[in-house]
C-alpha cells in the first residue's frame, strides 16, 4: 500500500460516509446528523473534496447514479486509505487518553 497523507477532518467524514453508496445531499446530512450538528460540510467544500477524491481514484461514481443525483462510493484503495487513517487516529486518541489518565491519577494523589 502506498504512503498517505492524514486526511482532513472533511474528507475523513465524506470518505467515512461514502463506504455505502450515497449522494451528496445524503453525505452533507448524515455527517451533520452524526455530530449533531457540531461538523457541518457545506455544498462547495463537498463538492470540491469529491472531484479531489474522484481524481485520486479515492471514490467513484456508483452504477445507481443518473442525471440529477450522482451517487459515489469507496473504491478499494478509498477503503484502505480510509482504514490506515482511522488507525494513525486511533493512536492519537489512545495517546491522549491515557495522557488524561495519568494526570488524573497525579491530581488524586496530591
Amino acid at each position: 500500500m502506498k504512503s498517505f497523507e492524514p486526511l482532513t477532518d472533511s474528507v475523513f467524514y465524506i470518505m467515512a460516509s461514502l463506504t455505502e453508496p450515497r449522494h451528496g445531499y445524503a453525505v452533507m446530512s448524515l455527517v451533520e446528523e452524526t455530530t449533531g450538528g457540531s461538523f457541518v460540510i457545506g455544498p462547495a467544500s463537498l463538492y470540491t473534496i469529491i472531484k479531489k477524491l474522484l481524481k485520486e481514484q479515492l471514490i467513484v461514481l456508483h452504477d445507481e447514479s443518473d442525471s440529477r443525483r450522482k451517487v459515489y462510493m469507496l473504491t478499494d484503495v478509498g477503503r484502505q486509505t480510509l482504514e490506515a487513517d482511522i488507525a494513525r487516529r486511533k493512536v492519537m486518541i489512545e495517546m491522549a487518553e491515557k495522557g488524561l489518565e495519568r494526570r488524573e491519577v497525579c491530581d488524586e494523589e496530591h
